[in-house]
């Protein structure tokens, strides 16, 4: 990765567990993990969430995660502050160091000059995040 230190490396690997293996699309573009688990194997998405109930074979995890692509992630989403409010997001980076999302009534975050409230969430996310 251009501009990646090993710092940068190590860093990113720290905070995912050490068993999960990173899938990438065919043009190299990351869009989730499998993680081991007995015998098979579990699908988290960019989000850090499971996506699989029970553990499946690896071939079918990699189907799992190439059929749900990065897609999903432009969609909107709510995010329920800690106040209890919600708020309409867009997803606007998802890394192992964090998830940012931008606030979105009536499309905001994608209006040109904008400056929408930004959010920064743990990763994974937490049901504070959920589709709308």
């Amino acid at each position: 990765m251009p501009g990646t230190t090993n710092a940068t490396v190590a860093t990113l690997g720290s905070v995912l567990p050490q068993d999960w293996i990173e899938h990438r699309r065919t043009d190299r573009e990351p869009i989730g993990w499998i993680c081991p688990d007995g015998d098979g194997f579990r699908v988290f998405d960019l989000l850090g969430r499971e996506r699989t109930s029970d553990p499946v074979d690896w071939l079918d995890a990699e189907e799992m995660l190439d059929e749900l692509g990065i897609g999903y992630l432009a969609d909107r989403w709510v995010l329920r502050l800690d106040d209890g409010r919600e708020r309409p997001v867009r997803v606007a980076e998802t890394s192992p160091r964090g998830i940012v999302v931008l606030a979105d009534e009536y499309g905001a975050a994608s209006a040109v000059g904008a400056n929408p409230d930004r959010y920064d969430l743990p990763f994974p996310a937490t049901d504070a995040l959920r589709p709308e």
